[in-house]
């Protein structure tokens, strides 16, 4: 199994063009979106590339592809144009004996950074893997990984950012 693995493109629009580039070379069998799609939220600035009705676009092109959850900047309205649900607080994929909870982060996270310090119950092997930070975390704890993609349209280190799981493996790329 083979995950694209992205979150908070807050509206930008050519790095979500980016991210789009990048789904069709890595060729993979979903897409997961950690939330944080269409909207900046009051704590970040706008994006240089803000155009939430072009990541609309993008992202409805890829709507077969996408399992997406609710970020703490998704609304009822956003659910209203994709095609795609993104309301729900986690999404639970499984591979093999290992379990990839994906959640945005302000819901249940490992307390790293600004996210929540609330751990779902995992096995040792499985990967909590979580946005809302915008910044890359790539870590074991207690036998759990800990994984972080970073940010499409605003990272907080300045590199633009998305994940891939392959062959059990977790990594960063760089837009």
């Amino acid at each position: 199994m083979k995950l694209v693995i992205a979150s908070d493109i807050h509206g930008a629009a050519d790095y979500c063009a980016r991210l789009a580039t990048a789904i069709e070379r890595e060729n993979p069998d979903q897409v997961v979106l950690l939330g944080d799609l269409l909207y900046h939220g009051p704590r970040n600035d706008l994006p240089t590339d803000y155009a939430p009705k072009r990541v609309i676009a993008l992202l409805n092109d890829l709507a077969p592809l996408i399992i997406a959850v609710r970020g703490n900047c998704e609304a009822e309205v956003d659910q209203m144009v994709l095609d795609f649900p993104c309301m729900a607080d986690y999404a639970l994929i499984t591979d093999g004996n290992r379990k990839l909870f994906c959640t945005h982060g302000h819901v249940w996270g490992p307390g790293l950074h600004n996210s929540v310090d609330r751990m779902p119950r995992l096995q040792p092997g499985d990967a909590l893997v979580y946005g809302h930070t915008h910044i890359k975390v790539h870590e074991q704890r207690d036998g759990i990984w800990l994984f972080n993609p970073g940010s499409v349209g605003i990272p907080k280190d300045g590199t633009h950012s998305y994940g891939v799981y392959e062959d059990g493996a977790l990594a960063h790329r760089m837009l």
